[in-house]
């Protein structure tokens, strides 16, 4: 019911188990140390306090006391600013607008061809060959600092990581053209925050 969701002490995020958005969210979080009751939920039956709290049925979705999120980019910030420590972006406004339209082209131009070959079907395999593609034009990115375009963990990984990490699922091989990618990748994913923000069907992704 909507009075039980909103009376929540502990941050609640309604995620589902296996979703790049719900998981850029947990990744955040994960940097970020805070405790929260995660809710795994699937997208075609959600809770029905859930229905009640987010008029668009949407995953992921943050609860925060009386508060409700249910965009991923707001909920994002939200947490970097509520939860100030580590930051997960730089200080000066030219870094951080520089990673905000990383993060654009990531969700509009990776995202959907991400969505596209989930669904399996003729579109796959041109999707798979356009994502391919779109990593590969973007290695200067990964090339340019220890991390995605900054010198620390921003929130702009945990967008990205997410979509490396599923690269071998999606069936997407980079190659050795894309090692730069490929180390990027396996350097987050041995850190205990990463290990922290997967639910059990992530983890047998690459398995």
């Amino acid at each position: 019911m909507l009075t039980s969701a909103r009376n929540r002490t502990v941050l609640t995020l309604f995620t589902t188990a296996d979703d790049v958005q719900s998981h850029r969210v947990r990744m955040v979080l994960a940097a970020k140390g805070v405790v929260y009751d995660r809710v795994l939920c699937k997208p075609d039956k959600l809770p029905e306090d859930l229905s009640d709290l987010n008029p668009y049925g949407t995953l992921p979705t943050l609860v925060d006391r009386d508060l409700v999120l249910h965009d991923t980019a707001v909920i994002c910030e939200y947490l970097d600013e509520r939860y100030p420590h580590p930051p997960l972006m730089p200080i000066d406004p030219l870094s951080r607008a520089r990673l905000r339209l990383a993060m654009v082209r990531v969700e509009h131009d990776w995202l959907p061809l991400v969505d596209t070959i989930g669904k399996g079907g003729r579109k796959a395999e041109t999707a798979r060959k356009h994502l391919r593609e779109q990593l590969l034009a973007a290695r200067p990115l990964f090339k340019a600092s220890t991390f995605f375009l900054n010198p620390e963990l921003s929130l702009a990984d945990c967008l990205v990581v997410p979509v490396v990490w599923r690269l071998p699922m999606l069936g997407v091989k980079l190659g050795r053209e894309g090692k730069v990618i490929t180390d990027y990748g396996e350097r987050i994913f041995r850190s205990q925050g990463f290990a922290r923000s997967l639910t059990e069907d992530e983890k047998v992704m690459v398995a």
